[in-house]
């Protein structure tokens, strides 16, 4: 799906499928963290299978207010063992498929909100 393109300088998702995601017209065909100025890659290759409490502490790292995670075509939750990083670093957090995670990223970064996206891609 091709989103519509934003007219400000930080980084936002222009298009995203079932394995891919472009970032300012950019395609990547591996899990990332995005942040409305700066990328992080790889994040999660093995997607949400192989997720674990070292990823999710590298989202507690981060110097944000909320942390999307996109889990792929479908929502999954990851365990509670593996949300305690975000919840001990007080880092508000929303899991939701692929597609939704984009499109929320998308307008939080437009209102300015220090947000992170986590995107598996399978």
């Amino acid at each position: 799906m091709k989103l519509q393109q934003d007219r400000s300088n930080h980084l936002i998702v222009t298009a995203y499928g079932d394995d891919y995601v472009d970032i300012n017209r950019e395609r990547h065909e591996t899990g990332l963290i995005l942040l409305p100025e700066r990328i992080i890659t790889p994040w999660c290759a093995g997607g949400f299978t192989s997720l674990t409490e070292v990823d999710m502490q590298q989202l507690a790292d981060l110097s944000v207010d909320v942390v999307l995670i996109g889990t792929g075509t479908q929502q999954r939750f990851p365990t509670p063992s593996l949300l305690r990083s975000l919840i001990e670093a007080q880092r508000g957090y929303e899991v939701m498929n692929l597609a939704a995670a984009c499109r929320t990223y998308n307008v939080l970064a437009g209102e300015g909100r220090n947000v992170a996206v986590a995107l598996m891609l399978n």
